[in-house]
């Protein structure tokens, strides 16, 4: 989804400037918030009672690696919530001793107030709130929703965010840009926390070139970059030359392959034994590449090795010597494949591998040989993953930019190349009513929106590991809003997971949120302008979304420019009370029975 830029490329420091000074009188068109679960006057902390726990965690072995006594922690929270919160989020070092005498902290309300504080305080700065009370009720309803854990930011708001704002910590500059949006220039960052590293999901490029800028030894830096702050990322190697391809100054190419083994290495350098996370990495590759049956095959031969040498005595863990000694153990690999592969495997017929240098046919294999080596790996060690390239880009709202080539670790994050994505969750289990088997749709149409706006201002305030990424960041704004626990609700509700009932629920609740963020991007546009590159894209934009809007209907015949037209909901199996939800969203589209159409 792409959200809003603050201020229109053409007006940029004129409605910086007036938005600034509207907060300092008031500021009729920033947004209005609703108490939806916080008591006016009251402290949305006062709405929890506590626990002081402790929080130890051990390795296989039983030794214990960490030890803190007294957690504050809301009294319903779990202890595998407690010790996440300790081990991982908690800052251990730099808290002002006014604060914590142990330069550490140790409860859930110091961490929740720095994260918003720190977006209420950059949304009030940009002009995001009508006046100081907007802010006072946004501040109140996000503290709430994070203390009963209805939502939470990806791990790198808990990381960084706030600790420049809330205890002065800065730390040495580490390689980070940022675009100003008063000026729209690109300024090299000062420290690592005064603009934190909140996003979560990063798509970089490589280029076939060893160690210029953009290049291969580049990238390693880059995503260091990343990984140094709780972040993953995710590229497409596919400029990469193969291994009998010629290089420029004579000779053979050393080969993808050889290059993904040291980008591997310099993934499996950040262990999860740091005060963030283990490095998290996407891998991918066109299916057309001189090298895709080494790299399909990849994991299923490093994976011979390791039973071979478990079977000679090494330990089995995957912190042990078996596992650390063999490549492709820290990223996850995926195949871009196009529709036309698809056809040709239909048709038993041929699939051409093309060489990088000069675009030559280098190989012709059957089509269901590849196919049967992916399915085989995938079952052997579950890489590759497939994308689906042809669809992935039918759905790309901003095309004017160029193709979507490659995604963040975990796949829902897919956009252009060189851009970033902060993300939040909602807890669907919060929102599910037991006793009446309903979800609560004006409390998720509230998070949805309440969260949609703090994931805008996280790229407001944000740092990247490059100029570019700063650059087509602060163009795009992109974001995402999902959610957990859908498994949980539908167990709960006796509903069989694998059914279509369960689908077209879980579809209707992904609708009315997706179709709620929309709204609520609008929303933000009227306001401070849309970003920077909608002009370019906007027909695109409004084609993918129309194309949203007629899945939610069902409405089969309406698509625009798709080759494979998706599943619709079927009102038939799917609540009333959700169909309404929907029907009120997207007004315009008449409701029947086993089809929704115009």
């Amino acid at each position: 989804m792409k959200l809003w830029r603050p201020w229109n490329s053409q007006n940029g420091m004129k409605m910086a400037m007036k938005s600034i000074e509207n907060q300092k009188t008031k500021n009729t068109k920033g947004l209005s918030f609703k108490r939806h679960y916080t008591i006016n006057g009251k402290s949305p902390f006062d709405q929890f009672t506590y626990d002081l726990r402790p929080s130890v965690i051990r390795n296989p072995s039983g030794e214990e690696i960490f030890r803190m006594d007294h957690v504050e922690v809301p009294s319903g929270w779990s202890q595998v919530a407690t010790d996440i919160l300790a081990q991982k989020y908690f800052r251990k070092t730099g808290v002002p001793a006014k604060i914590s005498e142990k330069g550490a902290e140790n409860s859930v309300k110091q961490v929740v107030h720095r994260l918003a504080n720190c977006w209420s305080g950059w949304g009030e700065k940009y002009g995001y709130f009508k006046n100081k009370q907007e802010r006072e009720i946004f501040y109140d309803e996000v503290v709430y929703m994070l203390l009963a854990q209805m939502a939470a930011p990806n791990s790198p708001q808990w990381f960084n965010t706030g600790l420049f704002s809330e205890y002065g910590i800065k730390g040495s500059a580490q390689g980070h840009f940022y675009v100003d949006p008063a000026s729209g220039k690109i300024r090299r960052s000062s420290s690592a926390y005064e603009r934190p590293q909140p996003h979560a999901c990063f798509i970089l490029s490589v280029d076939d070139d060893l160690v210029n800028e953009g290049g291969i030894m580049d990238l390693w830096v880059r995503e260091a970059r990343i990984f140094k702050y709780g972040s993953g990322t995710g590229t497409n190697f596919s400029k990469l030359r193969g291994s009998s391809e010629k290089l420029a100054g004579g000779g053979q190419s050393s080969g993808l392959m050889s290059f993904l083994k040291i980008g591997d290495r310099a993934a499996g350098a950040i262990k999860s034994g740091g005060t963030t996370r283990r490095a998290a990495k996407m891998v991918c590759l066109d299916l057309d590449h001189p090298e895709i049956e080494e790299f399909i095959n990849w994991k299923v031969e490093e994976e011979k090795k390791v039973a071979a040498l478990i079977e000679a005595g090494y330990p089995s863990d995957y912190e042990g010597e078996a596992y650390q000694t063999v490549s492709g153990q820290n990223s996850n690999n995926s195949v871009r494949i196009p529709n036309s592969f698809f056809k040709a495997l239909s048709e038993k017929g041929d699939w051409e591998l093309i060489a990088r240098n000069d675009g030559h046919v280098m190989k012709t294999i059957p089509a269901k040989k590849i196919w049967d080596e992916i399915s085989f790996a995938a079952w052997s060690c579950a890489d590759p993953g497939v994308q689906f390239d042809t669809t992935i880009n039918e759905w790309h709202t901003c095309p004017e930019g160029g193709r979507i080539n490659a995604s963040n670790p975990c796949s829902e994050y897919m956009f252009l190349d060189n851009t970033a994505c902060n993300l939040a969750s909602l807890n669907l289990a919060k929102f599910f009513n037991k006793e009446t088997n309903h979800f609560d749709v004006a409390g998720l149409e509230h998070a949805s929106r309440l969260w949609t706006v703090v994931l805008e201002i996280s790229v407001l305030m944000a740092q990247f590991p490059s100029k570019e990424v700063a650059q087509l960041s602060f163009d795009y704004r992109t974001l995402g809003l999902g959610y957990a626990n859908l498994g949980s609700v539908l167990m709960i509700a006796g509903i069989p997971y694998d059914s279509e009932k369960a689908r077209n629920i879980s579809a209707a609740v992904t609708a009315i949120i997706t179709g709620t963020s929309y709204k609520t991007s609008a929303e933000i546009a009227s306001i401070l302008g849309p970003f920077q590159q909608y002009e370019k894209n906007k027909n695109h934009m409004l084609r993918v979304i129309r194309n949203h809007r007629y899945a939610a209907y069902h409405a089969e015949n309406a698509f625009e420019e798709i080759e494979i037209i998706p599943q619709g909901i079927d009102a038939d199996k799917c609540p009333d009370y959700l169909l309404s939800c929907l029907q009120r969203l997207g007004p315009g589209l008449k409701i029947r029975r086993k089809i929704w159409i115009p």
